[in-house]
């Protein structure tokens, strides 16, 4: 409290002084010893004051500076956010390119298929059934066990078909098989899928030359695919005397359940759609395993 009460008689005191230098200043410009003496207790005073506003300006200069640096840093950001933005469309733009224009070389390669594009919207989310689900349906002309191709070759058949969607059953699933051939040695065989997601060609006669790198194709029996369609490459062979038969793992050009785009074959060119046949059971050994 008492320093709270100095203050006002010293900012007086201040105040007088200052206002008795300046009519000195004026009145008697030459040397005065009240002047000089004024002088001396205000001269330290007025550096003081000038040292205190020139640290105050580097200080507000040095706060100023900081907020346009953030500012200018928020800026870079949302700048760098944006071109990574754009980047990723552009990405996304160029792998659609590339897609489609697969399917367009694909499509030129085999001018009698008339093929629907499709895209690929949803998948079953039971991880043991290989099912996509398509955007077209029985408006775009679409039909059960009608074949549905990638541009890399065979992804399965039409399942179940609603009015503005399909349900694709893919050759990875158990249910489906599907009769091929050995490209290569021309040995014949069923393709069949695995709980795992895979590929298995089974019924292959003992005497069959099958090896790792084997191109494994549609064969066309059975009329339920056209021929000569990729369905995969052998990765291994192997003979079990109990079943009499060879079998070969064969693995898809790519993962069928991360496909995106698909193609469905709307007509029956050298081939009669059929319902898919039910072919002999596997042999129990392999099924054991």
């Amino acid at each position: 409290m008492s320093r709270s009460r100095h203050w006002p008689v010293a900012l007086i005191l201040v105040l007088a002084l200052i206002l008795a230098w300046l009519i000195l200043d004026r009145t008697q410009p030459d040397h005065n010893p009240l002047r000089d003496a004024l002088d001396g207790v205000l001269t330290p005073l007025q550096y003081a004051t000038t040292v205190s506003g020139r640290e105050f300006s580097g200080l507000s200069s040095i706060f100023a500076d900081r907020l346009e640096l953030s500012r200018e840093n928020e800026q870079l950001k949302q700048q760098v956010a944006e071109l990574r933005s754009h980047v990723a469309l552009l990405q996304e733009a160029q792998i659609e390119n590339e897609t489609l224009r697969k399917q367009l070389g694909f499509k030129s390669a085999v001018p009698s298929y008339e093929l629907l594009s499709a895209e690929v919207i949803g998948h079953d989310p039971n991880a043991l059934l290989q099912y996509l689900i398509i955007d077209r349906g029985a408006q775009d002309g679409v039909a059960v066990a009608m074949p549905v191709l990638a541009d890399t070759g065979l992804v399965g058949r039409i399942s179940e078909v609603s009015a503005n969607s399909a349900k694709v059953m893919l050759i990875s699933d158990p249910s489906s098989s599907v009769s091929a051939i050995i490209q290569r040695t021309r040995a014949t065989g069923v393709v069949r899928g695995n709980v795992d997601g895979g590929l298995t060609m089974y019924y292959l006669s003992p005497g069959d030359v099958v090896e790792p790198g084997d191109v494994v194709l549609t064969s066309g029996l059975g009329g339920n695919f056209p021929r000569r369609l990729n369905i995969g490459q052998v990765t291994s062979a192997s003979y079990s005397d109990v079943d009499m038969f060879q079998q070969a793992q064969v693995v898809a050009p790519q993962v069928l359940r991360s496909l995106e785009e698909v193609m469905v074959l709307l007509n029956a060119t050298d081939y009669e759609l059929a319902e898919p046949e039910q072919p002999p059971a596997p042999p129990a050994t392999q099924a054991e395993e």
